[in-house]
Parts: structure tokens; sequence; C-alpha cells
């Protein structure tokens, strides 16, 4: 194990900070302390963050950290480490990693969990490789651990072509599910399509209802990942087979819905959900566990990409954010330090 106290980096480091809570303004590349690892921490020299939904959120201020955490943006950040924590023996400086953190990601160095970090994958750039961490612990989590895909199921996905939905898109034909896609205008379906979706909705002309009902002839979606919420979550009810399982991880339409409880009931659907973020240490180690041993192999092998919509310099996240409310993107959205 390298020691810590031989890393060499600079006291200060550029971040982008969130100045106040608004529109993609406040968002403010500055100066700030370079943090430090502590037990069971590696410090990263950031090349690559990825930027995410929560993101926003955080921005507009209905999403803090975590107590204790960075109060920087950035969930998932690609680089290689400069310092080693105490207690830490899997990583040297230097090491290549991506890693999901719980926020300081806008940054030229960031913390990382040394077991939730993960091996940059053979083969990987360092932008492409920012944009895994989110993605793949949101999806391996409430897709397979609690939706619990399998193969043969029949799996939904509403913002087929946004970072979640092209990430489940490809882990779930990778696994031996068939998948229906939900987006909202042609280029998109055809994105979803070329992923491997076996059916593509666009939502703005077409019933996702009777076109699931159709694809599964009548039997209905085994696991909806659904990020809207709203009135999509009746849909999604109507939607499902029996035994079906709807697992919820945003609620851009809207964070309240009227259900018919009774059709819940006959068909013994589970309509369940989660957050990432707040998720403990322990959790996250084993979903990295997981990942490590079953989905980067895909990677290496090809079998999985990162579908990549552009990048920003870190200076530029304003323009990244303003690039993710339009929607317009396919894929991630990357900063590159």
């Amino acid at each position: 194990m390298a020691d810590a106290n031989q890393a060499t980096f600079p006291p200060t480091m550029t971040a982008v900070e969130i100045h106040g809570k608004g529109g993609p303004e406040v968002l403010v590349a500055g100066t700030v302390e370079t943090p430090r690892a502590g037990p069971g921490q590696i410090l990263i020299k950031v090349a690559a963050a990825g930027v995410n939904r929560p993101d926003i959120q955080q921005r507009i201020g209905a999403y803090p950290p975590p107590t204790g955490h960075s109060k920087l943006p950035g969930l998932e950040v690609a680089g290689h480490v400069a310092e080693i924590g105490s207690g830490v023996s899997r990583w040297n400086v230097g090491d290549a990693v991506c890693a999901l953190v719980n926020g300081g990601g806008y940054a030229t160095y960031a913390l990382a969990e040394d077991s939730i970090a993960l091996p940059v994958p053979a083969g990987v750039d360092m932008i492409h490789a920012a944009a895994l961490p989110e993605t793949i612990f949101t999806v391996w989590n409430n897709v397979f651990e609690r939706g619990g895909l399998k193969a043969g199921d029949w799996f939904m996905v509403h913002g087929g072509s946004s970072g979640i939905g092209t990430t489940a898109i490809q882990l779930a034909k990778a696994f031996g599910a068939r998948v229906i896609a939900t987006a909202g205008s042609a280029d998109k379906c055809k994105a979803c399509l070329d992923l491997g979706a076996d059916r593509a909705v666009n939502y703005k002309t077409e019933d996702f209802v009777a076109i699931a009902r159709e694809v599964t002839g009548g039997k209905g979606v085994d696991v909806t990942l659904d990020m809207i919420g709203g009135d999509y979550t009746e849909r999604n009810i109507i939607a499902a087979a029996e035994d079906g399982r709807i697992v919820q991880i945003a609620s851009l339409g809207g964070a309240e819905a009227k259900i018919n409880v009774g059709r819940l009931m006959v068909k013994r659907v589970t309509l369940t959900g989660s957050t990432l973020r707040p998720r403990t240490r322990e959790i996250k180690t084993g979903f990295a566990r997981a990942i490590e041993a079953k989905v980067w192999p895909l990677i290496v092998t090809g079998k999985f990409k990162v579908v990549l919509d552009g990048t920003y310099p870190l200076a530029n996240a304003a323009d990244a954010h303003r690039r993710m409310e339009t929607s317009a993107h396919i894929g991630k959205i990357v900063l590159v330090v």
C-alpha cells in the first residue's frame, strides 16, 4: 500500500459551487480547499464527472447532500487515486478508478469511499468511465435487486433515452429480459431500439398501456422502472402483469398519485421505490461488489456501452445543466476536468 503522506497535490482546487438556489446560473466555478482522505477513503484526481438529475435537484434546493459530506454537486467521477486514507488496502496512488460519491464530483479532486470505488474497466476512457457509476448502481439495485428482473421477463422503462434508460435497456437485454422503452420523439425511440429494446413507445403519440398489453400478449409487464410518477403510477399498475413489480426512482411528473388499490390487490402488484444517495456505505459496498462481478465483464466484452450525449468543460457546468433540462439529450452528459 502506498504511503498517504507521500501524496502530493495542491492545497486548493477548482470546484463548481452552488451560489444560492435557482437556475443553472447559480453554478459558479471557484477555488476551494482540497479535501484530504480520511479513514476508509481515497482522494481522486478527477478527470471527468457525470451530470445527473439529482444534481439539478440539489441546485434548486430539493436534494441536499447527506450530513457530513461535500456540499459541492456531483455524484460520480473517474480519475486517478491521489491519496489513500488509513485502513485502505485495495488501492494505490495512481490507480485508475471510477466511483459513486455522495457529493463533490464537480471538482478537480473528490473523496470516495474505498469500498464503493471500482477499477476503470479495460478499454474504457475516463470520460465514459465517469458516466458509469450513478446509472449502473441505480439500475442494478432497482431493476435487478428490488425489482427481481430475470431472464424471460417483460421489462418497461420510462425515459428510455436518458442515462438511466439507456443503461436499463442494455442491462435488461444482457440478462435475457424483453424490453419496452418509452421516449418522447422518433429519434429517441430509434435510439432505444438501436440499444436492443423490443418495442419503443413514443409517449406523445402512443399509449404505453395499450402497447404493453399488445406486445406481451395480454400478460402485462413484469418489472417497470419509472422516474415519472404522477398519473403514470396508475397506468403502470394497469400495464403490470400479475405479481408485477413497479419501482419508482424519481417523480418528474409529480410526487402525488391517485391509484386504484383494488387493482393493485387483485394483481398482487408490488409498488416500491428508493433513493440512492442516502444509503449507507455498507449497502453501497454490496452494490459495488455485485456490479463488479456481474456488470463489469459486460463492459469489458463490449456487451454494454455508455451512450454519451456530450461533454462540457468543468467551468461550463451551467451549460451542461441547461442541456439536461431541455430533455433533448440522449444518454449521459459529462464534465471534463
